[in-house]
């Protein structure tokens, strides 16, 4: 089965003042849902647009994997650890905030700032929290996140181009570039899919197109 989700669905936050736009896929804060809740280990998908020298103070976090993959502009991150970085397009950061853990986040550079951030549920509870930053993900490229049981596919295509969906029980795909094709039904830059029990499906680009793909097993109560 195959339900799509499209962008202008989103719960929005918008607060001009501090150049701020968050784009919700799911229940969240002010906005709940309790028909959209989670799907698979995913409970976040938010698309976060930053103005130049916007971003979000020091929060807490804890319990949850964080995945973030900037689409255009620099996402400055910097936590309780330690850790201070710099993610650009085509970087992969994952914070796995665990027992617990704060950061910050801002676009600290001179352009604007778009980045999509998905939040998963972990199999176990508290432990340390880990951070890593993979530079230059390539294209179909698998980036498993064992705490969550799940993995994440980068998907590049050109106009045309096909590519195979995970044979899995939840797939999760994001179009953060172009269009692509699944089926007979077209998602826009924006949209969403969620799969249950994915079985021979393909993605096809309508021209220029780049997707992250979850592969989840069943949904955990």
């Amino acid at each position: 089965m195959i339900e799509v989700r499209r962008g202008q669905e989103r719960y929005r936050d918008h607060h001009a003042e501090a150049g701020i736009e968050s784009l919700h896929a799911f229940s969240f804060g002010p906005h709940f849902d309790p028909d959209n809740l989670r799907f698979g280990a995913l409970i976040a998908c938010n698309e976060e647009r930053l103005a130049a020298g916007a971003g979000f103070d020091e929060h807490p976090h804890r319990d949850t994997e964080i995945v973030t993959w900037v689409v255009e502009g620099e996402l400055t991150h910097r936590d309780s650890t330690g850790h201070e970085t710099t993610v650009r397009p085509g970087d992969l950061q994952r914070l796995s905030s665990a027992g617990g853990v704060r950061h910050i986040e801002r676009n600290d550079g001179t352009a604007p700032l778009r980045f999509v951030q998905m939040w998963l549920t972990p199999t176990e509870f508290g432990g340390d929290p880990a951070y890593e930053v993979v530079r230059g993900i390539a294209d179909g490229t698998p980036y498993a996140v064992p705490r969550a049981g799940a993995m994440l596919h980068l998907r590049r295509l050109a106009d045309g181009e096909r590519t195979a969906v995970p044979d899995a029980a939840r797939v999760y795909v994001h179009v953060a570039h172009g269009a692509v094709r699944i089926g007979e039904r077209r998602l826009d830059a924006g949209d969403a899919a969620r799969i249950t029990d994915a079985d021979g499906l393909e993605l096809t680009g309508l021209g220029a197109a780049e997707c992250l793909v979850w592969e989840m097993a069943a949904e955990r109560r």
